[in-house]
């Protein structure tokens, strides 16, 4: 194995769930060297490659599907402050979410669809068909949660998305 190759495997093990042009940003290697090498590993399944949520992913081997799903959504800013919210406060509306991370309700609910379909967040109803949102595994989610922070491009494609709600709320 080349030393580029070695090191881009050590990167994506340090960061996992990165996409390719963080990959690219944190190395000092062009795009098309990086591109190739990352190709290298993925078919020798020394990484793994996954379309998660509309964005591709590449991980170390060992991560479980959970696990893969849970990185990729936690490395966005807002789906990560919903489950930060999730955890600090426990069970809580949608309301009360929203207004707590400071996004449009339309925003929060973009963002619950994919922490349901990856598992992270149930959608609990009452008898008058009220919603109260559950983490389903709030242990492994804090785990994941202190392991992964959004990378700056992430969170400034967040905090564009927040300023828009901002603006249309006006």
């Amino acid at each position: 194995m080349t030393d580029a190759r070695t090191r881009i495997e050590h990167e994506i093990a340090a960061q996992p769930g990165v996409h390719f042009n963080e990959l690219v940003r944190s190395l000092p290697f062009a795009a098309g060297h990086v591109q190739y090498h990352v190709r290298s590993l993925v078919d020798e399944e020394a990484v793994r490659r996954d379309e998660l949520f509309g964005r591709t992913h590449y991980f170390p081997p060992g991560y479980d599907e959970f696990e893969r799903a849970a990185i990729a959504l936690v490395r966005r800013e807002t789906t990560r402050d919903v489950l930060a919210t999730l955890i600090e406060q426990g069970p809580s509306r949608p309301a009360a979410v929203a207004e707590e991370v400071g996004v449009a309700r339309s925003t929060l609910e973009h963002h619950l669809d994919n922490l349901c379909d990856a598992g992270l967040v149930e959608k609990e109803r009452d008898s008058r068909n009220r919603v109260t949102l559950v983490l389903a595994d709030p242990e492994r989610t804090g785990d994941l949660l202190a392991d992964v922070t959004p990378t700056m491009p992430e969170r400034l494609v967040d905090r564009f998305t927040r300023l828009v709600d901002d603006l249309l709320a006006e």
